[in-house]
């Protein structure tokens, strides 16, 4: 199995960045993805999770309103969409994927840095 993420980058405070995780070696359509984030010196913090079918979302309340998860099946993709960034935002994002909700998540990908500028 392997998760690899993209898009991360440095950008200004108020700037919106997409990042992306492909996934390979897994039955995509049947795990659940979810986005985690660890700041320099932190606990890796949940960021949101996104279910099968991609109907289902729920998020951090530090993200919410700012952040969206979303997912193509079709490309084994899952993309975390953040507008309106902010300095406490700067972290290495990664994206996990597990079999279902109540479980936790099995595999990590190895994160891409993002950095917010005030």
């Amino acid at each position: 199995v392997q998760l690899v993420e993209s898009g991360g980058g440095l950008v200004q405070a108020g700037d919106s960045l997409r990042l992306s995780c492909a996934a390979s070696g897994l039955p995509f359509s049947r795990y659940v993805m979810g986005w985690f984030r660890q700041a320099p010196g932190k606990e890796r913090d949940f960021v949101g999770q996104i279910n099968w079918s991609g109907d289902n979302t729920n998020y951090a309340d530090s993200v919410k309103g700012r952040f969206t998860i979303s997912r193509d099946n079709a490309k084994n993709m899952v993309y975390l969409q953040m507008n309106d960034l902010k300095p406490e935002d700067t972290a290495v994002y990664s994206c996990a994927a597990k079999t279902s909700y109540g479980r936790p998540f099995d595999y990590w990908g190895q994160g891409t840095q993002v950095t917010v500028s005030s």
